[in-house]
């Protein structure tokens, strides 16, 4: 465990270092960024250490991993955050656990968020995840609107019960116009954004970047980054 945690200790201490810089290059303060740590296939044991390390925002992608996880950490102060394409059978169970879900990207999905959140009592931040390779469909290969779509999405979570309206979410597109440019992405999900608080004043997070291109998404003004092997190492294989 200790070994661990001095491992988790400098991986922590040096994307701390990374985002302090971006955020000195651009000129902001570095309480402007939140770090979310993406714990997706690690145990509670290293939630805990990072917890202790002083982490207090983790993120996951699955809910089959999710929910026993944040079952066994529930002691611990931390916000936890649903980064993945979230099925409407697995509504109920991820509202249990998740302050934040980060990847709102249709009606149905507000509407299902809206039931359970009210069924439990919470409230829960949505995020709108908004695919920059949107295609004809409307929809990215990762899931998430097109751009077109976000003004009526937002508009039905800003009047869901049981949710809030918290901002904008995106993942650096493979393909499309964006694709190898995630700094151009970043900033036009900042447009984006500028765009949503119009509206919506309290939409002010942007969540974007990730271990390889943080300082690109710091750079574009983005609020929080979601950072996993930068942190964690490289994720074991599974199955």
């Amino acid at each position: 465990m200790t070994d661990r945690k001095d491992e988790l200790a400098v991986n922590l201490a040096r994307v701390e270092e990374r985002i302090a810089r971006a955020c000195a290059a651009a000129g902001r303060a570095r309480e402007e960024v939140t770090l979310i740590v993406v714990t997706k296939t690690y145990p509670a044991d290293d939630v805990r250490i990072l917890a202790d390390l002083g982490v207090r925002h983790v993120a996951e992608n699955k809910d089959q991993d999710a929910a026993p996880k944040a079952a066994t950490c529930s002691d611990l102060s931390l916000s936890w955050h649903f980064v993945g394409q979230l099925q409407t059978n697995k509504v109920r169970s991820v509202v249990g656990y998740a302050d934040f879900v980060q990847s709102v990207d249709r009606s149905r999905l507000v509407g299902a968020l809206s039931k359970e959140a009210v069924r439990a009592g919470r409230e829960v931040g949505c995020l709108i995840q908004v695919a920059l390779d949107a295609g004809e469909s409307g929809r990215g290969d990762r899931g998430g609107v097109a751009p077109a779509g976000i003004e009526e999405l937002a508009a039905l979570v800003a009047g869901a019960p049981g949710l809030r309206l918290a901002g904008l979410m995106t993942v650096a597109p493979l393909t499309g116009e964006y694709a190898g440019r995630q700094r151009a992405a970043f900033e036009r999900l900042m447009d984006l954004s500028t765009d949503l608080r119009r509206a919506h004043p309290g939409a002010t997070m942007v969540s974007a970047g990730m271990s390889a291109d943080l300082e690109e998404a710091v750079a574009a003004g983005a609020t929080h980054v979601r950072v996993g092997t930068a942190v964690l190492g490289v994720r074991p294989g599974l199955g």
